[in-house]
């Protein structure tokens, strides 16, 4: 039996999916998850991030990735360091915002709303998330 992907935003799809649970062989494996962040949201992390870099808040000169890096952190994802492959430092990993939620996604955005009115950034016209 191939995959399946139900997204349950209606009593139709809700239904669908417990025909198909009920369809279903002995053993199989079902996966039920709130759904992660959109692409509107992704773009606006990167425009985003992408003023902040240029505003260089606290004199901080940073390339959006580090960005995106500092504001999970901030937002209390979970940071795990491994040594530099030439053994000189560590490098923080599991920085993966393809993987958050859309709720987790829209708080780091506003975690980066926040932190550019603080210190001034102009965002120009403020996108919904």
């Amino acid at each position: 039996m191939a995959g399946h992907t139900i997204i349950l935003s209606s009593p139709r799809a809700r239904y669908d999916a417990k025909a198909l649970i009920d369809r279903s062989p002995p053993g199989a494996v079902v996966n039920v998850q709130e759904q992660r962040r959109t692409s509107d949201q992704n773009a606006l992390l990167w425009t985003l991030l992408g003023y902040i870099s240029r505003a260089k808040p606290q004199g901080r000169a940073y390339p959006p990735e580090i960005w995106k890096c500092l504001f999970m952190a901030s937002c209390g994802h979970q940071v795990r360091w491994e040594p530099s492959l030439d053994g000189n430092g560590v490098v923080g990993v599991g920085f993966r915002s393809s993987r958050l939620r859309k709720a987790e996604m829209a708080d780091l955005i506003e975690c980066i709303y926040a932190l550019g009115a603080e210190h001034g950034v102009d965002f120009g016209e403020r996108a919904a998330a």
